[in-house]
């Protein structure tokens, strides 16, 4: 079973996300801020992450890059609510595997996630 974790310090969103993963088949493994994300990935190994945008203190890009330089090959999508072209090719230039707005839709997520997880899906 392929192992998801989700940053974001939302409650309401990890458990959106949770419910949209775990029927699909996935592990979901949560952290509440950048700081206990990259705390997780280290230890949990992740096979995907999904990844707030704007958090209290450490903010996505900066988790995304530091997760990239332990594990050039990390596949993570970012999440957020921020519809401008410009926060997306940020998110492309740092290393983003997907991109996905708030609010998440579940199959567009799931469909999202298997595409990287289980390609040919």
């Amino acid at each position: 079973m392929a192992k998801v974790l989700i940053v974001d310090d939302s409650a309401l969103t990890r458990r959106i996300l949770r419910r949209a993963l775990e029927p699909a088949g996935y592990e979901v493994v949560e952290a509440e801020d950048g700081l206990k994300g990259l705390e997780l990935y280290l230890l949990e190994r992740p096979d995907l992450v999904i990844l707030d945008m704007i958090m209290p203190g450490i903010e996505g890009l900066e988790v995304l890059a530091r997760i990239r330089k332990v594990d050039p090959q990390a596949r993570v999508i970012i999440s957020t609510a921020d519809i401008q072209t410009s926060t997306r090719s940020m998110a492309e230039e740092a290393g983003a595997s997907g991109f996905i707005n708030k609010p998440v839709d579940a199959a567009s997520l799931v469909k999202i996630v298997d595409g990287l997880l289980k390609p040919g899906s």
